[in-house]
């Protein structure tokens, strides 16, 4: 009998390895594909030096269910606040993913420096964050688990660990430049925390092209991202965003190297209430189980002069 019961605790301890194996693996993949709003309506969500880069109190909320035919497919939550003062920003910058039964949390406040530099509305900004993460296992949402295993209690009693960012970046009327360090822990420091799917680095640079003035004026950026993953060959992306009726309405598109692309639509009321949806074609290693994903950013800006 205690072989028997020997022999089914080391089942159990495989069964969670190998789950909590695969649930890693699409938490991976989740990041591969990070949040699109960062590419344009909200680049402080990858960038510290952009918190307070617009003018007024910014408050931004991001949602998104990945690959909706997959149980326990990746759901991606954001919210930040970010405000310039003078030549100083702050911002707070919250972000939860769960992943099958894994559950990664990370909290940071920020402050950024906005430097003017000569004309043309040019900036070079310094941003870093400090706060905690936490990457939790969901036990109600793994089968056949047994509860006593210590393996099992070890892996949620890490608690939370002190996290950072680090960014900086050159905004003008026409050019923008950016390079971030975010998850600097991972980044610097070979321990168990450093799972392999943490970006390590992101740069992008894009320029606006302004036609005309007013209601029938339209504004282009193209832009080219390069980004970098833990253990991970490192990702491009190219696309462009185009502004239409005094700014009013946007509508970008997305390549990225992973063989997928992605589609947005938004619009603003009075330069105040900012909506986005996004829709991502599914990447070329799960195109056969899913048609993609949808997305959705909402900003309230407070104090913008409309």
């Amino acid at each position: 009998m205690k072989a028997i019961t020997k022999n089914i605790k080391q089942i159990s301890r495989l069964t969670f390895l190998f789950a909590s194996s695969i649930l890693f693996f699409d938490t991976a993949k989740a990041q591969i594909l990070p949040l699109n709003a960062q590419y344009f309506q909200n680049k402080y969500l990858v960038n510290p030096s952009m918190a307070g880069v617009n003018e007024g109190f910014n408050i931004n909320g991001s949602f998104r269910k990945q690959w909706s035919n997959i149980p326990g497919a990746p759901i991606t939550q954001s919210v930040t606040l970010d405000q310039q003062v003078n030549k100083v920003g702050w911002g707070l910058n919250i972000y939860n993913e769960k992943s099958g039964g894994i559950q990664r949390t990370k909290a940071v406040g920020t402050f950024a420096y906005h430097l003017p530099l000569n004309g043309e509305d040019q900036k070079l900004n310094f941003g870093v964050s400090f706060g905690a993460s936490q990457d939790k296992l969901d036990l109600s949402s793994v089968r056949n688990i047994d509860f006593n295993d210590p393996s099992i209690a070890r892996f949620n009693d890490r608690g939370y660990y002190l996290d950072g960012d680090f960014g900086i970046s050159y905004t003008s009327n026409g050019l923008n430049v950016e390079g971030a360090v975010p998850n600097m822990r991972s980044v610097f420091r070979n321990d168990n925390l450093s799972f392999a799917d943490k970006p390590t680095f992101y740069s992008a640079i894009s320029y606006k092209f302004n036609f005309g003035t007013g209601i029938n004026g339209i504004t282009l950026e193209p832009k080219g991202v390069f980004r970098g993953i833990k253990n991970y060959d490192n990702l491009w992306d190219a696309g462009i965003n185009a502004n239409f009726a005094n700014d009013r309405l946007y509508v970008m598109a997305m390549y990225h190297n992973t063989e997928n692309a992605t589609v947005g639509f938004g619009m603003n009321y009075k330069s105040t209430l900012y909506f986005m949806a996004y829709y991502n074609t599914a990447t070329s290693a799960i195109s056969g189980y899913t048609d993609g994903d949808f997305e959705i950013n909402i900003r309230v800006n407070i104090g913008k002069k409309p």
